[in-house]
């Protein structure tokens, strides 16, 4: 079964770290993916432009209502994500606990919905 495992943290404090604390973490993200990908279960995932680059779309009444931004206010912001093809979820639990993200924010695993075709 697929999974997504959201990548929530506080863009703030990501964007004011230091230079080495930034090389730091995306140094520990390039080691999670290689380890997904050794194992054979990334199917997928990116890191995300700001919040400041968002738009939320809503339709009322038949009209598209644009908002700049994201949904709500939040202490942490969607950042990335990885879909990751595991057994169950206590496999999904135990890979997502290993995404660098996990000690500073949170990360959200949640089952992909596979529509019959």
């Amino acid at each position: 079964m697929h999974y997504i495992c959201l990548i929530y943290t506080n863009e703030a404090q990501d964007a004011n770290a230091s230079e080495a604390e930034q090389q730091a973490v995306m140094g520990a993200y390039y080691q999670f993916s290689e380890a997904v990908n050794k194992a054979g279960i990334n199917k997928g995932g990116d890191a995300l432009m700001p919040t400041s680059m968002a738009t939320t779309v809503r339709v009322r009444d038949g009209k598209t209502i644009t908002t700049d931004g994201p949904f709500a206010e939040t202490k942490e912001q969607l950042g990335g994500y990885y879909i990751l093809d595991c057994a169950n979820l206590d496999e999904a639990i135990e890979w997502a606990a290993k995404i660098p993200g996990a000690a500073i924010g949170s990360i959200e695993v949640r089952p992909v919905m596979v529509f019959d075709q």
